[in-house]
């Protein structure tokens, strides 16, 4: 059992150290939200991931506040909870707005396991003690910067290459990247860039050994992945096609891939989240863990649910450092030979630097029943 007695809100603006470019267009800096829910002297911490436009998916921070404080606190401050399903069920009347509501059931994980002094990674089902993490690449000048970034992080020790691409800029930078290195464990990232009109394109992405290509088509589309996938000897894998496990149980019935990208907060936290894990599991499909370009919040959130068995790929868990010159939490992320060592302590075993916090939020508040 554990209490909610009162949450707290941050919004903090956080430059990125390198320009990221992807399909949608380029990003230099994160707004972060952040949520803490307290009772009995215990904190969770949750981070929200939704995007300042609809880009990603249709949810925004603007709207996810609005509900926060109007709609999904409301429902949960004051009352006693046996556990995060319970609290999952206190929003359950509620349609969509996943990301929203995963920063409340993702709060209460980290509330419900530091209020049993047990790490989230245990209580989610977990065993690793470290986890693999390979690396996202976003678009770069050209083909010689790509490869030049690429060797950065192959020898950092990361043991996944993604590069982001699009319509023109895909078979050419893959190919030279191949070229150089011809062993490494090597993805691509469309983030739904492409229609089935562009599939002579991505057949020729076969060429190059890549284990998966990610979210070619659109975002809320199942059919024509499948139909895709057919055409390809590449295993496509789904991203923002899958927000819960009746979505992954639909798309691998379907064909539509054969990898699934599980991101907590797309899938409305980590109950769920350990269903489309164990769905996936089920028609032997292995998965990883996406990262949203997280503040060590979500980052660790991220790095204990990868501790489940069926997590066989390396997910987007990399070092914090590569991200941000201050994080918003005190312990370092830092990944050691591709291995992510998993957060000791109770909950996700992180703590917020709430004096980088009161410097920097662009939004601090406090709501009670």
């Amino acid at each position: 059992m554990f209490r909610i007695e009162a949450a707290e809100l941050w919004v903090v603006r956080l430059p990125l150290k390198f320009r990221f470019e992807t399909s949608f267009g380029v990003q230099t800096e994160k707004l972060v939200p952040l949520l803490a829910l307290r009772g009995e002297g215990i904190e969770g911490v949750a981070e929200g991931t939704m995007e300042f436009a609809p880009m990603y998916r249709e949810e925004t921070v603007a709207g996810a506040l609005h509900l926060l404080r109007e709609v999904f606190l409301p429902r949960v401050l004051g009352r006693t909870f046996a556990n995060p399903e319970a609290v999952n069920d206190a929003l359950g009347a509620f349609r969509g707005n996943r990301m929203a509501r995963a920063m409340v059931e993702m709060a209460a994980w980290d509330l419900w396991a530091r209020t049993l002094n047990v790490p989230l990674g245990t209580l989610l089902g977990g065993r690793k003690t470290s986890v693999e993490v390979g690396v996202s690449l976003g678009i770069q000048p050209d083909e010689a910067a790509t490869v030049a970034v690429v060797r950065r992080h192959v020898e950092q020790g990361y043991r996944r290459i993604k590069l982001k691409i699009k319509p023109g800029w895909d078979v050419q930078p893959v190919r030279a990247v191949r070229e150089a290195f011809s062993d490494i464990r090597l993805t691509v990232d469309a983030n739904s860039a492409y229609t089935l009109a562009d599939t002579g394109r991505l057949r020729a992405l076969d060429a190059f050994d890549l284990t998966y290509i990610e979210q070619p088509l659109a975002w809320d589309d199942l059919v024509d992945h499948a139909e895709l996938q057919r055409r390809l000897r590449t295993p496509l894998c789904l991203d923002e096609s899958v927000a819960s496990a009746q979505d992954a149980r639909k798309a691998l019935a379907l064909g539509a891939g054969g990898v699934v990208n599980i991101k907590v907060a797309r899938v409305g936290g980590h109950a769920e989240a350990r269903r489309v894990h164990d769905v996936a599991q089920a028609f032997g499909a292995p998965v990883w863990c996406g990262g949203m370009l997280e503040s060590g919040v979500g980052r660790a959130h991220n790095i204990h649910l990868s501790t489940l068995p069926n997590f066989a790929l390396p997910g987007d868990t990399s070092s914090a450092s590569r991200y941000w010159e201050t994080d918003v939490i005190h312990e370092p992320l830092e990944a050691q030979g591709g291995l992510m060592p998993v957060p000791s302590g109770p909950g996700t075993g992180v703590t917020l630097n709430r004096d980088f916090l009161a410097r920097v939020a662009e939004l601090h508040e406090e709501r009670r029943p």
